[in-house]
């Protein structure tokens, strides 16, 4: 497994790209050359004895963006970071205190775009424990462990749509014990479980 993400992946058959729908002036105006916001997300892999486990957070509900919903540890690329790879071991830090030196970086996902306007860069790491995460209480409500089994299993991998004016929108659900993971979060996992299944 690990093997197969050492090197950045070819995009596969049927590989998700990123979401429909359209910005706001105000991500616009926050954007690079093609009016995107660059991003960048650790997808940590936790080494468990049971098999390995995805590090997931719930983010805080008063946040701009993204507010409640399940993700990555990650956030904007910022001019001083160095690479992708820099901004999303950075951010780890600060959201969830998980010492970068703890992180052995396995490679990175090709982009994925939302329709609120980021693109995001997934970088791929694997994490041996112990550790002993410290929450930014302003930016993430819980951490959890989501077990890489339950990603690799594609009857968790549930579609869902709903009615924007003319356009219907379709997406990933990954709904785990109580918890409804969807979005860009979603698609990244399927993007995964379909890179390991290659």
């Amino acid at each position: 497994m690990r093997q197969r993400l050492t090197d950045r992946p070819k995009m596969a058959q049927g590989w998700l790209h990123g979401d429909q729908g359209t910005q706001s002036k105000r991500q616009c105006d926050a954007a690079g050359v093609d009016g995107r916001i660059e991003a960048a997300v650790l997808v940590g892999m936790v080494d468990r004895s049971g098999g390995p486990a995805v590090l997931l957070t719930q983010r805080t509900e008063h946040l701009k963006d993204h507010a409640g919903q399940i993700s990555f540890p990650g956030g904007r690329i910022e001019p001083e970071d160095e690479s992708v790879g820099a901004a999303a071991l950075r951010e780890v830090e600060e959201e969830v205190g998980l010492d970068r030196a703890q992180v052995e970086i396995l490679g990175r996902m090709p982009p994925y775009h939302t329709g609120t306007g980021f693109r995001i860069h997934p970088l791929v790491g694997w994490i041996v424990p112990p550790f002993d995460l410290q929450l930014d209480r302003f930016e993430v409500a819980e951490a959890f462990e989501l077990p890489l089994s339950f990603v690799l299993d594609p009857a968790n991998h549930r579609r869902q749509s709903y009615r924007c004016g003319a356009l219907t929108r379709s997406y990933y659900v990954l709904p785990y014990q109580d918890r409804f993971i969807w979005g860009a979060t979603a698609a990244i996992l399927v993007n995964l479980a379909r890179l390991l299944r290659m």
